[in-house]
């Protein structure tokens, strides 16, 4: 199958000389992510300067030319993420300080004896021609196009791949989060009070309450609420209710008011699903309007991972080149299903039967639900762009070449388990990042460095 292999750590280099690596999960398909954008993008032109040392670490010297290439190349990355960068004497002391630190990091790396197999490399490039739906030849013959060699780009993915294995051998051990610390941090933010940033989408069943109703009215009105209350805790679908006892002018949306910040809910409504998660229905609230019943749709707290997720099923046909079928052949023989599919005149599904060189072909390619994260990233990013129906133009992942279609989507609640995984893994990240800033300070630190002409 064409699943994601298993995270091999917590942190990575989003930018081969950035010193601050973020807390996130490296994954064997994206070692290296090069953007398509950056494969073609024009070298930045700067005015030739003499080369001279700028600084030294240890007895390893860091040159001019060393700060003016990673320069050239940040530049290049902030142009693809279409992010402002400021001018290159200004980001120059950020790209020393930056080179200064890697280059302790690598010294120690190999003081340490680590070492990275000629496998690994070629692995790294052929994820990074994959995720750039290019194979390795045109990857090569694109760096060669803007001026950097095949023997420089190995070189840097080798020292990405170094500094990767020595932070998950030093700071990985550092990083331990108990049980009794997830349930805590669970603990404090469902407690805490209402904040401005969590986003409520709630539902309401509204009996309104005239302001001259009689006791006897006003009881028959609340009794009227706790039945419709009643049904809906005993899980009757909550539409169905809102059709039936709610007096609001919110009916075709099945009651929904729509997600906003609690700030914008009545303190009363706030103060009745604080406790409350995605699914519950409150006791009755009563207000000047009448009784309302609650219902929490949708809760997002930026302080705590997503407790549900888009769900995605789909189908696809796999075909792998070999000796018999090259990839330019079974790109043009997918692109002509995707045309018989779309013109209605071929079944998905059949197709699959007949062609498909996966394990899903008997069940006409069906994938069943999958969450994010299930499959490889190439097939992922795909996926998500497809709307319902939606058939994709042939694909290639590091299994072959796919055509995939998107049948439906769903939102679906994490099991308590997946929930406890999320919030450890977010305990994780933190801890992580921590550590990891601590242990670059010691690391520079142990260093001698001398700092000589100012680049640029």
């Amino acid at each position: 199958m064409f699943y994601r292999f298993q995270t091999l750590g917590l942190l990575t280099l989003a930018v081969l000389a950035t010193g601050s690596a973020p807390a996130q999960g490296l994954r064997a398909t994206g070692i290296l992510s090069t953007p398509a954008a950056t494969l073609g993008a024009t070298p930045v032109r700067t005015t030739t300067a003499a080369d001279f040392i700028v600084a030294v670490v240890n007895s390893e010297p860091i040159t001019n030319h060393e700060v003016r290439q990673q320069l050239q190349r940040v530049v290049q990355q902030l142009a693809a993420q279409r992010r402002p960068s400021s001018d290159l004497a200004t980001l120059a002391p950020q790209v020393l300080n930056d080179l200064i630190n890697q280059k302790a990091q690598l010294q120690l790396a190999r003081d340490l004896g680590l070492r990275v197999e000629d496998a690994a490399l070629d692995q790294a490039e052929q994820s990074i021609a994959l995720q750039n739906q290019i194979d390795v030849a045109e990857l090569r013959r694109r760096l060669e196009r803007d001026g950097q060699s095949v023997t420089q780009f190995r070189a840097q993915l080798h020292d990405q791949i170094l500094l990767q294995r020595l932070i998950e051998r030093e700071v990985e051990q550092r990083v331990r989060v108990s049980d009794a610390e997830v349930q805590q941090y669970l603990h404090d933010q469902q407690t805490a009070p209402p904040s401005g940033d969590i986003e409520l989408n709630l539902a309401q069943i509204l009996v309104t309450v005239p302001e001259s109703a009689t006791p006897e009215q006003l009881e028959a009105l609340k009794a009227r609420a706790q039945r419709a209350l009643d049904r809906a805790r005993k899980g009757e679908d909550f539409a169905t209710l809102v059709r039936e006892f709610s007096d609001a002018t919110d009916l075709s949306s099945g009651g929904q008011l729509g997600l906003r910040t609690v700030s914008r809910y009545p303190d009363l409504f706030a103060a009745a699903t604080q406790a409350l998660t995605v699914g519950d229905v409150t006791e009755l609230v009563r207000s000047p309007a009448g009784f309302h019943v609650l219902k929490v749709i949708e809760k997002i707290n930026p302080n705590l991972p997503t407790m549900a997720v888009t769900q995605s099923h789909a189908r696809h046909i796999l075909l792998v080149p070999g000796v018999n079928l090259s990839e330019a052949a079974a790109r043009e023989k997918l692109s002509e299903f995707k045309k018989r599919v779309v013109n209605g005149k071929a079944d998905f599904a059949a197709l699959a039967r007949e062609h498909s060189q996966d394990g899903s072909a008997a069940k006409g390619g069906d994938l069943g639900w999958s969450s994010p994260g299930t499959f490889v990233p190439e097939f992922e990013t795909t996926l998500n762009r497809l709307t319902p129906g939606e058939v994709s133009d042939p694909l290639l992942s590091r299994f072959g070449l796919h055509l995939i279609q998107l049948l439906e989507r769903r939102k679906a609640s994490l099991a308590p388990e997946q929930q406890l995984d999320a919030v450890r893994a977010l305990l994780r990240d933190k801890k992580a990042d921590q550590a990891y800033r601590s242990w670059l300070q010691e690391v520079r630190a142990r260093a001698y460095v001398e700092l000589r002409e100012p680049p640029l």
